[in-house]
């Protein structure tokens, strides 16, 4: 009214009243709409009925693309997710059935389950060292121990070797020989020579 009546400019007459710019150029509350996105709301729950598998971005796409409208694509995700038209991400069902990893064996008696390990360390002068032990899991019975600068495959095999031979001289077998990180070999008879 200032505006008009002294012919000042807006910025005048807001500062002359005491009234912040935004204030005096926001439109009254009975000329704006209830919801300014309900056109685009009942566009995108169309969209959703007609596609049932796209998401808010391929609706934004066809927005921009096909109906050739400029929107914000977080205004869409918004509008999107307010509206409930999200779908639930299905993660595949966990198959049933049986595991291709064989059960746990139980050492619930001695000379039942052998556990090898290997293990690798170095002395202070910084030279590698090489431990490869086998226990027996029930007693914890030391059986095999190693521990060399370098344990090749042949010096591993032949010390197994006396190990079961030991045994089978004592009339008695492992079951079960597991090896960490890896499935449990089963020991039905010693037979020297079968390793590797």
């Amino acid at each position: 009214m200032l505006k008009e009546i002294l012919g000042v400019s807006e910025r005048l007459a807001c500062k002359a009243v005491g009234l912040a710019r935004s204030t005096y150029r926001r439109s009254p509350l009975a000329q704006t709409p209830a919801d300014p996105d309900a056109e685009l709301r009942q566009w995108l729950r169309d969209y959703a009925a007609k596609h049932p598998c796209h998401g808010f971005r391929r609706a934004w796409a066809a927005l921009r693309h096909d109906e050739h409208r400029e929107v914000n694509k977080k205004k869409v995700h918004r509008l999107w997710k307010e509206e409930g038209l999200q779908r639930r991400v299905h993660s595949p069902r966990k198959r049933t059935g049986q595991s291709s990893w064989p059960a746990e064996v139980a050492a619930d008696a001695p000379k039942v389950v052998w556990a090898i390990d290997f293990q690798f360390d170095s002395t202070i002068d910084g030279k590698a060292v090489k431990i490869a032990s086998m226990i027996d899991e029930h007693t914890r019975e030391s059986l095999l121990n190693i521990v060399e600068r370098s344990i090749t495959a042949e010096r591993l095999i032949e010390d197994l070797e006396k190990c079961f031979t030991a045994a089978a001289a004592r009339r008695w077998c492992c079951g079960w020989t597991t090896v960490r990180n890896s499935f449990p070999k089963r020991c039905n008879r010693f037979a020297p020579g079968r390793w590797g």
